[in-house]
């Protein structure tokens, strides 16, 4: 049996991150006991999805590295999408760069993922290229969401702001509601759903329906960082009822645009 141990730099009024994914790798460990997943988070601070708090919370990540480097875990993410994001197209590299220049002045040799990047790799690990999206924020970091992924070479068709600006109330939505949320899209000809931009946004419960409901590929900012984390890892990314991206198929992609970074899995 190996242990794979997973470090996370998560907001402060997060709620989500540390249920989705130990939730998806549990199901994991289930179906494939070989490989057991042990989680060690720091905290950055941030209560409400604004620009202001965001910066400063993206200030903490070094902070937060640096505690996360003396427990040694074999791979690092961090899990605010929209405050990288909100920052201008590919900031998702530097702020990887940054936390891994951290860790390796700290002695530790993690990988580093963000969901921002994980979220670009996982449209291209789909072969997507047409996509949209639900977000929790505001309408205008929605369309800074989507003005990035379009800058990384997708085109956005549609998107869904439900525009609830306090993070532990994003928390707090319901799930279910995403299946019906995502009938206010136009899916026509569109390659992938992303039925949550947010890993604070609840929503590992409804992908699988969805996309069984849609006949389209269904992902979220969590399950894409699940993807990466295990991609980095070497492990298979295979998880049970979590949609297609995590239905374990091996491929070489290559996010689009300048900014995008090739991984192979």
């Amino acid at each position: 049996m190996s242990d794979h141990h997973i470090g996370m730099i998560v907001p402060s009024s997060n709620l989500t991150m540390e249920t989705e994914l130990p939730r998806m790798l549990r199901a994991r460990e289930e179906s494939e006991p070989a490989d057991r997943f042990v989680f060690h988070s720091a905290r950055a601070r941030m209560r409400h999805v604004e620009p202001e708090q965001l910066r400063a919370m993206n200030a903490q990540a070094g902070r937060a590295a640096a505690e996360l480097a003396d427990a040694k875990p074999d791979v690092v993410a961090t899990a605010c999408l929209v405050a990288i994001m909100a920052q201008g197209p590919g900031y998702h590299c530097t702020a990887e760069d940054d936390i891994t220049r951290v860790l390796r002045e700290e002695g530790c040799e993690s990988p580093v993922v963000s969901s921002a990047g994980a979220l670009l790799s996982g449209l291209g690990a789909l072969g997507a290229r047409k996509v949209a999206i639900i977000t929790p924020y505001m309408k205008p970091l929605t369309k800074a969401v989507a003005d990035y992924i379009e800058d990384a070479g997708f085109e956005v068709a549609d998107a869904l702001s439900l525009e609830v600006p306090d993070n532990l109330a994003v928390a707090r939505l319901d799930p279910a509601g995403l299946r019906e949320h995502h009938r206010r899209l136009n899916l026509s000809d569109v390659d992938a759903l992303v039925l949550s931009a947010c890993v604070q946004m609840p929503s590992l419960s409804a992908i699988q329906p969805v996309e069984d409901e849609i006949g389209i590929p269904v992902l979220s900012a969590a399950t894409a960082t699940t993807y990466r984390i295990l991609s980095e890892l070497g492990v298979e990314p295979r998880v049970p009822g979590a949609g297609s991206l995590l239905k374990g198929a091996k491929a070489r992609t290559k996010t689009g645009g300048g900014h995008g970074r090739e991984s192979v899995v």
